[in-house]
């Protein structure tokens, strides 16, 4: 986590200054290191810990708060992209919003441009399409809540 954040707020720096091709040969040196890719476009506040976090993916547009926590595995990433009339992607916001004290588990997927709201707890293994209002707990289903079937 140390590590990989120490790449991306050198990337980010870089990003912003319009140091482009830069940016991104400083963020994949972090990823060869620690296996988490993070774009240096992406707006990251204080705090974030990334744990266990091979795997982790976190997309160009995406913003994430104060003191948050990512697990192995979690994509933050676009669910499409927006094309220009000669079939281009345009720049625009296609990754999520994660606000302050965010949790979210092991392979979970939080995909487009939506908002996941302040100390909301996401699961392992989930994939998010639409907004999550502040303090939610979202997770799978267990198999013992499936109303039971008879074997005929």
């Amino acid at each position: 986590s140390f590590k990989v954040m120490m790449h991306y707020r050198l990337a980010h720096k870089l990003y912003l200054n319009g140091h482009y091709f830069l940016a991104r040969w400083v963020s994949q040196r972090g990823v060869r290191k620690t296996g988490i890719e993070i774009h240096p476009g992406a707006q990251i506040g204080k705090g974030l810990f990334i744990d266990h976090g091979n795997g982790v993916i976190i997309g160009e547009t995406t913003i994430i708060g104060d003191n948050c926590t990512l697990y192995q595995g979690v994509t933050l990433g676009a669910k499409n992209f927006t094309l220009d009339e000669n079939g281009h992607p345009m720049n625009l916001p296609r990754h999520p919003i994660i606000e302050d004290h965010v949790t979210i588990y092991s392979n979970a997927s939080v995909l487009g441009r939506i908002t996941i709201g302040h100390d909301s707890i996401i699961g392992g293994n989930v994939w998010i399409t639409h907004d999550v209002p502040p303090h939610s707990k979202i997770s799978q289903g267990r198999l013992n809540d499936a109303p039971s079937q008879k074997n005929v």
